[in-house]
């Protein structure tokens, strides 16, 4: 008879592997991908090294799983922002106010995780993370270009390419937070947060608005 796993043992399965995604998680908000590796990530969740190999095949593995689970909070976020759940269209705020209010919850989340925004954005890493990187710059792409694009239908922007707006916009935003990010990491606090994200909303804005 074939083995079949009690509810029991998924269980039990679910819940180490929520242990191990969450222990990576917080070892790359600390100290970036850098930091990840399958002994760091055993020592910190008190398991052996096998365990590890049981749910991912290697550390390229884990770091992309991290690499999911964190972008996808903060794509969720930002569609949340531009296209807020449970409010009529009739009653959201104008295209400009939810482009200026996504903006900046992205750059202030950004700069308030700074380890893990640095690590999800910019930094150096395997080539599997490089391809996922790309994938969710794509998602946040779609989200701004269907802003973007409300917008040029209610006469709010100037009529344009929304998708090209939109690559763009998050191109701004990529480029512009990495070099603060950095300085952040670095315990160089006096950056001027305010006045560097109202600098990127006016950059962005200025790029579609009539």
């Amino acid at each position: 008879m074939a083995y079949r796993p009690t509810e029991k043992t998924e269980a039990r399965k679910r819940a180490q592997h929520k242990l191990l995604s969450d222990t990576a998680l917080n070892i790359v908000a600390r100290g970036g991908f850098n930091a990840l590796t399958v002994a760091s990530l055993a020592e910190e969740a008190k398991v052996a090294i096998g365990t590890i190999y049981k749910y991912f095949k290697d550390k390229s593995a884990v770091c992309t799983h991290v690499f999911q689970r964190g972008s996808a909070r903060e794509v969720e976020t930002v569609e949340q922002c531009a296209f807020p759940e449970g409010v009529r269209p009739e009653d959201m705020a104008d295209c400009r106010t939810r482009l200026e209010e996504t903006i900046r919850v992205f750059s202030m989340r950004a700069l308030a995780g700074h380890k893990l925004a640095y690590a999800l954005i910019a930094e150096p890493i395997d080539p599997m993370v490089e391809a996922e990187r790309l994938k969710y710059r794509q998602a946040y792409a779609e989200i701004f270009s269907r802003l973007v694009q409300e917008g040029v239908d209610k006469g709010e922007f100037r009529p344009q390419d929304s998708r090209v707006a939109a690559t763009a916009i998050v191109g701004a935003l990529a480029e512009t937070l990495v070099g603060p990010l950095a300085r952040v990491a670095e315990g160089q606090e006096d950056i001027g947060l305010e006045e560097l994200v109202d600098s990127i909303k006016t950059f962005c804005l200025a790029a579609v608005l009539a």
